[in-house]
């Protein structure tokens, strides 16, 4: 075992141990298949949740993305996003001729896949933010890729904003049915209807 495999196992291990990190697969079964998953963004945790609760065969395949400028300053941050999650690095200052999604395209070309937060920020007031485009861009490019949205549930009582010691609280993720961008659908419509899928799946409350 190496030591990216060492260390991935100790952090889904920890995740576990304190989230509970329960994946509910209610729209599509856990397949290793080629898919965009893009849920709701509350924490910095966000991705480990999303991440603990694959199946293993499938963490292989399913690529983070990862702020460039923030998490290659350091050499443990920039070795753990490279070897334990093989994130996709994007640059969130760019020159104007450049594509800020040319290295998901590439990802995905490559036959990965990827978790993205289509709101770009966390949001504290329950329900998502507006989508940016980004996730319409990437359905109109690689239409045979499955758009699978997901609902995390209680990970920002895990790690609030502003704090850095989690607390052991049970969460969720729960995967929805796939989506497909219709012929001739605009973007505005694509980003609400994905948007609306996302928070489809948040747990009832009796």
């Amino acid at each position: 075992m190496t030591r990216a495999e060492a260390m991935g196992l100790l952090l889904s291990t920890v995740a576990r141990l304190i989230t509970g990190a329960q994946g509910h697969w209610k729209g599509c079964p856990p397949m290793a298949e080629q898919r965009i998953y893009f849920a709701n963004h509350q924490s910095h945790l966000d991705w480990v949740l999303i991440w603990a609760s694959l199946p293993h065969d499938l963490r292989a395949v399913t690529r983070p993305i990862a702020a460039k400028d923030y998490w290659t300053t350091g050499k443990f941050k920039h070795w753990l996003t490279r070897e334990v999650f093989n994130a996709v690095y994007v640059a969130r200052q760019r020159t104007d001729d450049q594509d800020p999604l040319e290295p998901l395209a590439e990802a995905l070309k490559n036959g990965d896949s990827l978790v993205i937060f289509p709101e770009g920020t966390r949001s504290n007031k329950g329900l998502p933010q507006a989508f940016k485009s980004g996730l319409y861009h990437l359905a109109e490019q690689f239409p045979g890729v499955q758009l699978i949205p997901a609902w995390i549930d209680n990970v920002q009582r895990v790690m609030p904003k502003g704090e850095v010691v989690p607390v052991p609280i049970l969460c969720t993720v729960t995967f929805g049915a796939p989506l497909q961008l219709q012929a001739g659908e605009e973007k505005r419509g694509f980003l609400e209807r994905a948007r609306e899928a996302v928070i489809a799946l948040r747990p009832q409350v009796n």
